[in-house]
């Protein structure tokens, strides 16, 4: 019963945080769209920054399976990370909670959504750098500083997605891929 409880929780908290932030979301919203008394909230997390962290532990892991799906070890090295970023930034379009994470980081810089976001982005850096790191060690690649190139990547995928598309045309997933190819595969290539 108590680990459904906790499922309750987290999922009305995501809920809550998704639809009104980090600011301005309580225990008490949370335990009425959990259908549970507050002190049960307290019971699985000492306060609203640890739930908080649960969900963006659980969205980093999330985002992590969604890139690792999209990895064929048939494809070469520049086309699974071209899936892997594409679909982890997909994946931050479409979940309702990240979307109101950046906005409210934008407009508040919230301390907590702030911090959580540095570790989505910390985290994705982290599985690119593996990623960089083992193309290395095949030869696909030659050698570079891995956690440098894993964040070049993320901001120039994040800038070619996001704030290309604040004012031009939305670059589809071809034309991506073959500006990832120009930028930095080339440049990479032995």
């Amino acid at each position: 019963m108590s680990m459904d409880r906790k499922k309750l929780i987290l999922e009305a908290a995501t809920k809550s945080f998704s639809m009104f932030g980090y600011k301005a979301t309580t225990m008490d919203q949370v335990s009425k769209l959990a259908n549970v008394g507050k002190g049960t909230i307290y019971t699985f997390f000492k306060n609203k920054e640890e739930l908080f962290n649960e969900i963006a532990t659980t969205l980093i892991r999330e985002m992590k399976e969604a890139a690792e799906d999209t990895i064929n070890d048939k494809l070469s090295f520049y086309e699974n990370l071209h899936r892997a970023l594409y679909r982890i930034l997909e994946f931050r379009k479409e979940h309702q909670l990240t979307i109101k994470m950046f906005q409210e980081e934008r407009e508040m810089g919230t301390p907590a959504v702030h911090e959580a976001m540095e570790e989505i982005e910390k985290s994705i850096v982290n599985y690119i750098k593996v990623k960089v790191q083992e193309a290395i060690d095949r030869g696909e690649i030659r050698q570079c500083n891995p956690e440098m190139t894993a964040f070049i990547m993320l901001k120039l995928y994040i800038s070619l997605i996001f704030d290309w598309e604040q004012y031009h045309q939305p670059l589809d997933k071809d034309e991506i891929l073959e500006l990832f190819q120009l930028y930095l595969f080339q440049g990479l290539s032995k």
